[in-house]
Order: structure tokens, then sequence, then C-alpha cells
């Protein structure tokens, strides 16, 4: 069986490799805050969550359409999921509390431990069922639908029953029965572990029938040599049985296993929700589109990372974006722009995974990569100088970039002098705007800005961080033209006018 909560129709890789960059989309855009409020304190969690996330660049509308209509249900039926995840833990745990014997290379010994599994099995089976005839009902979304009647088909009720008989025939209360037929020098070859024979007519006709005759010998009772070859015997007979029982064990483990990866995912999304419901934060399923296509339109976007971090709801942001590809985003210091533009990287992130988004509303193109260029502190190994690093590292971006995928700068190329910084993100930036790359970039460098407003790459977008009059700061980003201050006098007198 197939759980397929995660794709349509695969399974989800946990050891599948994150990109090569993952660990700076991690650093830029503060996801650890992310992945610590959907795990709550649980590692599993937190490995499933950090591996959906930064491995969604290949996903599709389809994919995500998908996960959002189970993460709808989830959402609609928090406790039956729960409880769901609850079974799976149950199941996974039931190895523990199978004594594992050092014998297991004896067929009769994993034929014993394999029994015990399975036994223990059933009743997780059972509750399994009893969730998809009930609460599995009330579940719309195509992806649980196929799951719960994929359960009521396959573990139906003749197969609990034929599951009990083989369990019941297996424990070998009358001993074994096992036949063999004589091989070369009359060596014992393919034995076989037999059924007993169902009694035939009734009880009291069996006491006076003649039984069939048989030889019998005994072993004494200190006879050791004589019991192991007997025990050798019998586990010749098991053997085919243990490793078909011990399978069977195996396969059901694994069901569960690739279950309880697929609903960690959902369960992770939820303990996110509840975090946000306590700060009263929005929520919303991003309609998306395919990657190229160029949509960027939200309302009331925030950073949800500083949100969890700073324990209360944030300013959002709205924007009208579609049909552009290059965002260049200035104004004052301290104006919320490296927020704003991390809060577009920590969405775009959650929408192609399937989660919701933090937002009002959102609508946005897929991408098949996201990739940051922030300002590195000075390298502390000393191989190189901050502007020799910053072009280096842009270099490796530009090599794994592809015209469908998303670049974020934040204050890059400011390592030098305005006239050389403005020049080199002149070119960089316009050579990838021609390649269709989608970029959002945010700069101080008023040369820069302004060159590209004068004579702006087709499907620019100019963003401004908004400032009141009296210099206070509403941590809103609205369209408009760059300016040649970044008003940091108002930094400067807001610091000096403390220290008196």
């Amino acid at each position: 069986m197939k759980a397929y909560l995660m794709f349509p129709q695969a399974d989800f890789d946990l050891e599948r490799e994150p990109p090569q960059h993952a660990e700076a989309l991690v650093q830029d855009l503060e996801l650890d805050t992310l992945f610590d409020a959907m795990a709550d304190d649980d590692k599993f969690l937190r490995q499933v969550a950090r591996c959906a996330l930064l491995t969604a660049f290949d996903t599709t509308p389809e994919i995500v359409r998908h996960r959002q209509a189970i993460l709808r249900d989830c959402l609609a039926h928090q406790s039956a999921v729960r409880e769901l995840y609850q079974i799976t833990l149950d199941v996974l745990d039931l190895d523990k509390q199978v004594y594992l014997s050092f014998m297991t290379k004896y067929p009769s010994s994993i034929m014993h431990r394999s029994l015990k599994l399975m036994h223990l099995q059933i009743d997780m089976l059972r509750r399994l069922r009893r969730m998809a005839d009930g609460e599995g009902r009330k579940f719309a979304s195509e992806g649980f639908a196929k799951l719960f009647q994929l359960v009521r088909e396959e573990i139906s009720d003749q197969y609990f029953a034929e599951l009990n008989d083989h369990v019941e025939q297996l424990k070998l209360r009358k001993g074994a029965l096992i036949s063999a037929r004589l091989g070369t020098l009359n060596r014992g070859v393919d034995y076989c572990l037999r059924r007993y024979p169902k009694p035939e007519g009734p009880w009291y006709k069996r006491l006076l029938q003649k039984k069939p005759e048989s030889y019998v010998f005994e072993l004494p009772e200190r006879d050791e040599t004589g019991a192991t070859a007997l025990a050798e015997l019998a586990d010749r007979g098991c053997n085919e049985v243990a490793n078909a029982l011990a399978q069977a064990a195996e396969h059901i483990t694994h069901f569960f296993a690739m279950l309880r990866t697929e609903l960690a995912f959902y369960i992770g999304c939820l303990n996110l929700r509840e975090r946000l419901c306590e700060l009263r934060a929005d929520i919303c399923f991003a309609e998306v589109a395919a990657a190229g296509e160029y949509r960027e339109a939200f309302e009331g976007l925030y950073d949800v990372c500083l949100a969890l971090n700073m324990q209360r709801s944030v300013v959002g942001n709205d924007l009208a974006g579609d049909g552009r590809h290059l965002f260049v985003i200035t104004g004052a210091n301290q104006g919320g722009k490296s927020t704003f533009l991390r809060s577009i990287g920590i969405a775009q992130m959650m929408l192609q995974c399937g989660m919701y988004a933090p937002a009002k509303r959102m609508c946005a193109n897929l991408c098949d990569g996201l990739f940051t260029h922030y300002k590195r502190e000075e390298d502390a190994s000393m191989k190189r100088g901050k502007l020799d690093e910053e072009l280096y590292r842009i270099s490796e971006i530009i090599d794994h970039l592809s015209p469908r995928s998303m670049l974020l700068f934040n204050e890059s190329f400011a390592a030098t002098n305005e006239r050389e910084g403005s020049e080199i993100a002149r070119q960089v930036v316009r050579a990838l705007a021609e390649a269709g790359v989608k970029m959002f970039f945010v700069t101080h460098l008023y040369d820069f800005a302004e060159s590209l407003y004068q004579t702006p790459p087709e499907g620019t977008l100019f963003l401004r961080a908004e400032r009141r009059d009296d210099g206070g700061r509403t941590f809103r980003v609205v369209e408009g033209a760059p300016q040649a201050t970044a008003f940091g006098t108002d930094l400067y007198a807001q610091v000096f006018a403390e220290s008196a």
C-alpha cells in the first residue's frame, strides 16, 4: 500500500539531498525559526519540515494543489489527523516491545518474533480500519479519500479473517507438521511446513475412528545431540514460512513508516498554525502559477519568522506585481526592506511545498530554484576580501540559475565605492533580467537604482520603504522612485537623542 499524501503518484523521499545552496537559504531567510515552530521539539518533524521546504523546487502546480487540499483537510480535522499520526508512531514502537532474540539467524526464532510482531500489528490495523470507516469519510481531499478507500479495500473483513487464521495456525499448538522427501544419498530435501488437516465429522465419531498408521520415536531426556538435530529439521521446515512472515510484518511496518513520514509534514503545518493563531496572524492558501509566468501579487504578506521571534503579529505588505520580474527596493534605513525581502523568500518556499502562505491573499508563480545573495561578514580565513567574496558567490549562483529561478539580493556589491558597486550591479542585473530571472534587489546604491529607473529593463517595478514626514518608519514597502538619501540622519538623531 502507498500513502501518496505528498505526491499524487510517488513517495516522499526523506533522504533526498537538498540543493548546494541550502545552508545559505537557511541562514539568510532565518529558516531555523520556521523549522523549530513546525517541529515543536520533535527532531523527526524538524527533519521532515527541513527536507520538504528545501527540496520543493521541482514541484508543479498540480502537486502544490494536491498538498493544499490535504492540508485544508488537516486544518478542518486536526484531532483525527493527530490520532492517525499517533497510530503510525504506535506501530513503529512495536519493535521495541517484541524481544529481539540473539538467535535471529534461526528460522524458528525469526518466525516466533515475526508472529508476535504481526499479532500486535493486527490491533493497529484494526484501529486504522475503524478510522477509515468513521472519521475517514469526512475528509474531502483526493489524497485522503484515496488513502482511506485503499485502507477499506486492502484491510477488509476478509483480510482480517484470513490473517487471524494464518496467525492461529502458525502458533503451532500441536507442534510443527513438516514434510520432506529423500534426495541424493538419502538426504532430506524440500522441507515444508504443513497445515494440520481440518478434522472431519463430529467429535464423537473421531474418538472412535482408528488413527492413521505412523512411526514415532522419542528422545532420551539428556540427548542434546538428538534435540539439536530435531531443531535443525524444524528450522528447515520453517525457513520459507519464517521468511514470508518476516516480509509480511516488514511490509506493514514499511507502510506505516511511510505514512508517518508524509503525515509528519502536515503535523508540522498544524503545529505552525497553532503558533500563528496565538499571534492572531493571517494565513491563506496561495494561488499558484507555473514557473515562468511572472505572477507576484499579495495582500498583508509578513515575515513569519519575525512574528515567531517577536511573539506578536507584524506589519504586512501589499504588492501588485503580476507581469514583473525585476523588483528594485530602496528607501530609508531601518524601514523594513530586508524584512520585506525575507518575507518574499519564506513565502515562496512555503507555497512551493504546498503550505499555506503568511498573508491575507497571495498569488505567485513557482520557480525551479530560489537563491539569496546577502552581504556577509569579513572572511575569517582572510582568503578573500568582501567584494571578492561577493563576486565569487554571485558567480557560483549564476552557474546554477535558469530563466525560471528566483534571486534575492540584499545590499549586494556595497563592499566597494558607490560608482564601482553600481556598475557591477547594473551589469549583473541587466544580464539576468534579459535572461528572464525573477529578482528582488534591496539596495542603497542610488546611482545603480536611478540608472535603472531612467532606462528600466522590461518588467521592472520600483518599490520604496515608506517614511513619514516626521522621520517615523511604517515598515511598509510601497511603489516609489529611488531617492538620493536613505535618511540616515533620522537614525543619527534618534540615537544621539536617546544618549542625551
